[in-house]
């Protein structure tokens, strides 16, 4: 992953952009920091910087010079540094989640751990078939999922096959509980999906179609709770204002604990495992 600062300090080079089209690398260093940033021109009035995986993007109108670009990179120095190293962090969690798909890996599962186990050897229960050693409905020491797999299978393999048996279980508990708020509230949607957008937990639309992220199932049933009830609160206020939190919090009322577990989180992240 391409990031906007190089955190070692470097000697101070003078600010260059390199030619292009209408976009330019440019790099400049500010309290022995250096940066590398993407310099988009264009037809906006303002100049605007966006933090994200690929590095550090400022768009700004071609008559603005690059001074004026630099200074304004500069008065959002500390901003920008504490967006790039919270991004560091969640890529190197990422890379210790993807270390876990494989035999003996241990992901998550309904807010807890389960072993995956790669084996060949045809089991009575599994007929060759994905196969959950465990409880559903209570943590267990020693929960497995099996995989017919052989225990050397690269990382895709496994990934692939347990995600596929992951959002099996994310669909029926989903709607499970969709059924659950339907009964107590009144409230169902004109539709549901599971999702695998990656950057939004859920979403509703002006119709009433209800998107959920599959990668939920890897949380407690409350968390999972309290998305499902901001979604269905959008069926009554289509915003985000505080009659919007009244309607949450009248579907789902414990759900301020669950709001703070998910807050900074994005689908990529996957709960911390004791």
């Amino acid at each position: 992953m391409q990031l906007a600062f190089n955190l070692d300090p470097a000697p101070a080079p003078e600010p260059r952009s390199r030619p292009g089209i209408g976009r330019h690398e440019r790099m400049l260093e500010h309290n022995g920091i250096r940066l590398v940033f993407t310099l988009q021109r264009s037809r906006r009035r303002s100049i605007g910087l966006t933090v994200s995986e690929q590095g550090l993007k400022v768009t700004a109108p071609s008559w603005v010079s690059l001074q004026q670009i630099d200074l304004a990179v500069i008065e959002k120095f500390d901003w920008v540094l504490k967006k790039t190293q919270m991004l560091q962090v969640r890529q190197q969690k990422r890379q210790q989640t993807q270390s876990n798909w494989r035999s003996g890996g241990v992901v998550a599962y309904l807010g807890r751990g389960i072993e995956l186990q790669c084996s060949t050897h045809e089991d009575p229960n599994a007929r060759g078939q994905v196969w959950f050693d465990g409880s559903t409905d209570m943590p267990k020491h020693g929960d497995r999922l099996w995989l017919p797999l052989p225990p050397d299978s690269d990382t895709e393999q496994v990934r692939d096959l347990a995600q596929g048996w992951l959002q099996k279980q994310a669909k029926a508990c989903f709607a499970e509980r969709l059924d659950y708020f339907a009964s107590s509230t009144g409230l169902r949607p004109k539709s549901w999906r599971l999702s695998s957008a990656t950057g939004r937990w859920g979403s509703c639309t002006v119709e009433g179609k209800i998107s959920l992220n599959w990668r939920l199932i890897h949380f407690e049933v409350p968390i999972i709770d309290y998305v499902i009830a901001h979604e269905l609160a959008h069926l009554r206020q289509m915003n985000h204002s505080p009659a919007f939190w009244d309607e949450v919090k009248a579907i789902c009322p414990d759900y301020l604990k669950a709001y703070r577990a998910l807050k900074g989180l994005s689908p990529g992240d996957t709960p911390a495992l004791s």
